[in-house]
């Protein structure tokens, strides 16, 4: 990474980490040429159909996808711990603010830095993931809705980079000390992508679809709808699983008169819900970036203090 056009703290910051910060471009490039040669390379078959079980594309897919959930961890890690803390811990910091700069501007210099680089590369990421999974949209693993292919195709992963660099400024100057905050700040990086993940669908009431009991009502779905939930329904419109009128040979059997059971029922997103969940999620993971930033800035001026 170049540093010839930054100046003062900024220029250090780059200086003192260019190797690792060359990480990043790297991978966007390695995963850009996998990306090309998945596409423009045959499958084992000989034919060019992306629908092959076997073929290598799903796999290094839905591989990708979920690397893409790490990255937020290992940027909030590299931030706590080899950008902040080490210093802190060295005491090497200290020589930056003799150097007629602030601990405002030299704390600043070390998230723009970090946020800048994190944002533009999960960005290009995303492009690559898109350019690649295109062929296999809606194979198994790989909808819209999965987990991994979620977040690579949209926005919230750059949230989510920003979020591990506002993590990390908190931690790295908390704890002080590298492998402590490193793993502290890649944990609850972590654990904010598990928990958003498992309450992503719960923000958008799902659409509803209910038919007699004779009919699938799965079969009035849009193809590329995401099912959350299939059951039976009640005279009363009190929901039942289907397993309570399950016949001896496994499928949906004839029902006891005293269950009342008039219809079924189907809970599922449509793609349509698609943006508008990555954009609330977006908005939500950028308002913890925002109230992290703060808090570290809060950091630093009681540690000064």
């Amino acid at each position: 990474m170049s540093a010839l056009t930054l100046k003062g703290p900024h220029w250090v910051t780059v200086r003192q980490h260019r190797r690792a910060l060359w990480a990043l471009p790297a991978a966007v490039a390695a995963c850009l040429v996998v990306a090309v040669a998945l596409r423009v390379l045959p499958s084992p078959r000989g034919t060019l159909d992306p629908n092959i079980w076997y073929d290598l594309r799903p796999s290094a897919l839905e591989g990708a996808g979920r690397g893409m959930l790490i990255l937020p961890v290992l940027i909030a890690a590299f931030v706590a711990g080899p950008m902040l803390a080490r210093e802190m811990e060295s005491g090497t910091y200290r020589l930056a603010l003799t150097q007629s700069t602030t601990p405002k501007a030299w704390l600043a210099s070390k998230v723009v830095v970090a946020a800048v680089l994190s944002a533009a590369c999960a960005a290009a990421m995303i492009g690559v993931y898109r350019f690649g999974w295109a062929p296999v949209a809606g194979n198994y693993q790989l909808s819209w809705a999965d987990r991994g292919t979620y977040e690579a195709t949209g926005p919230v992963v750059v949230a989510y980079c920003l979020l591990g660099v506002g993590v990390g400024a908190v931690v790295g100057q908390w704890i002080r000390r590298t492998l402590p905050a490193l793993l502290v700040a890649g944990a609850v990086t972590g654990l904010v992508v598990v928990v958003f993940g498992f309450l992503r669908w719960s923000v958008l009431p799902p659409v509803t679809l209910t038919t007699p009991l004779t009919e699938r009502p799965e079969m009035g779905m849009p193809r590329s709808a995401f099912l959350m939930e299939s059951g039976l329904l009640k005279a009363t419109g009190e929901r039942m699983p289907e397993w309570a009128c399950t016949s001896p040979s496994g499928g949906l059997g004839p029902c006891a008169a005293d269950l009342q059971v008039t219809g079924r029922y189907v809970d599922y997103h449509p793609y349509a819900h698609y943006w508008l969940t990555q954009l609330i999620e977006t908005a939500a993971v950028l308002a913890l970036t925002a109230l992290a930033l703060h808090a570290a800035f809060r950091v630093l001026r009681s540690r000064r203090g």
